[in-house]
């Protein structure tokens, strides 16, 4: 089978060999073909090639169109990215400045002809065309209700989320979910078949449940309002959201769990159950510190939670450059070996 297979295996429980073996690598790719982080994440050839190397050197199933979280803000308009040579690139140019920039923000009327979305397009082309009818390929579309954060900094977004003014904070969100609209549309037909939903604002740990059903759920219907929820998968960053697991499926439908390595699994696992994919991640940050035999045996004890029953994939987080080769590959091999239903 082949891995997109066995993840379709995995979603609606039927045979195959293995479980789904996701790991994210990112900011690896300019070491990869020896760029700089700035010449790399400007030439979706280069992000496509070492996304290709890298699955193949390693063996794990998926692989990934994002470039950086900070090209989202680059397409609405931020004028300078911070690159660093160790770490992942991060915006250094708020787009909304103030709250009177609100009025004056405007979405493009079509993101696919701005020169920030030039890079996807061309990783994505190129992806599709190699591996699309046969891997995962995964892209990253930030919620309505997060990216105010990337645009005007996370203290303001929550002063104005929280406090208001509200018919600004509403303005500033009806114009973030149009282009999200847009974005998710985008992905979609340039190939990508995995489609993570990234909203922190998602998890009762950032705003409290009861804010996430009032003021947070009426938005991410509305984003997801024109292409549905195929394909999606509900991340809320390495945030858990157990609590709200029931009310996603019965509000948005979506039926992919991408949880953080702080989550209870067990207890996903069983509100989940056969209705969908439950995805354990293993904690990445602490790999940086971890033997490879430590490595080991925390994918055992994952996978030993999340495999009995099946609907389940095992995954990554962040993967930060730190994270030893050895960690990288005894993780993998680990995956493999645990997750084999053979």
């Amino acid at each position: 089978m082949t891995p997109l297979q066995i993840l379709a295996a995995a979603q609606d429980g039927s045979p195959a060999p293995r479980i789904p073996v996701f790991c994210n690598l990112l900011d690896q790719g300019a070491r990869e073909v020896g760029l700089p982080p700035q010449r790399y994440f400007s030439d979706g050839a280069a992000v496509a090639e070492a996304q290709l190397r890298m699955q193949k050197r390693y063996g794990h199933d998926n692989l990934w169109s994002l470039h950086y979280v900070g090209k989202e803000a680059e397409i609405l308009g931020c004028r300078e990215i911070l690159f660093a040579a160790d770490g992942t690139p991060n915006v250094a140019d708020l787009v909304i400045k103030s709250l009177d920039d609100i009025a004056k923000f405007e979405i493009p009327a079509d993101i696919t002809q701005t020169e920030a979305w030039q890079p996807i397009g061309e990783c994505l082309s190129i992806l599709a065309g190699e591996v699309g009818a046969t891997h995962p390929i995964c892209a990253y579309a930030t919620a309505s209700t997060t990216l105010p954060a990337i645009l005007m900094g996370m203290d303001k977004w929550m002063e104005l989320f929280l406090l208001g003014p509200f018919d600004l904070r509403d303005e500033l969100l009806r114009k973030c979910s149009d282009f999200f609209r847009q974005q998710i549309a985008a992905l979609r037909a340039a190939g990508a078949n995995v489609l993570v939903y990234s909203s922190p604002f998602g998890s009762p740990y950032f705003v409290g449940r009861r804010q996430v059903e009032t003021g947070v759920l009426p938005w991410m219907r509305r984003d997801l309002a024109p292409g549905g929820s195929d394909g999606v998968v509900y991340y809320c960053g390495t945030a858990p959201f157990n609590e709200v697991i029931d009310l996603v499926f019965a509000e948005l439908g979506i039926t992919t769990y991408y949880l953080g390595p702080q989550a209870d699994l067990a207890e996903a696992k069983s509100l989940i159950g056969d209705r969908g994919l439950c995805c354990g991640t293993i904690d990445d940050i602490r790999m940086i510190h971890w033997t490879p035999e430590q490595t080991r045996a925390e994918v055992k004890r994952i996978i030993e939670i999340g495999k009995p029953g099946g609907f389940f994939l095992f995954g990554t987080g962040v993967m930060p450059l730190a994270i030893p080769e050895a960690n990288i590959r005894e993780m993998l091999a680990a995956a493999f070996e645990y997750g084999s239903w053979q």
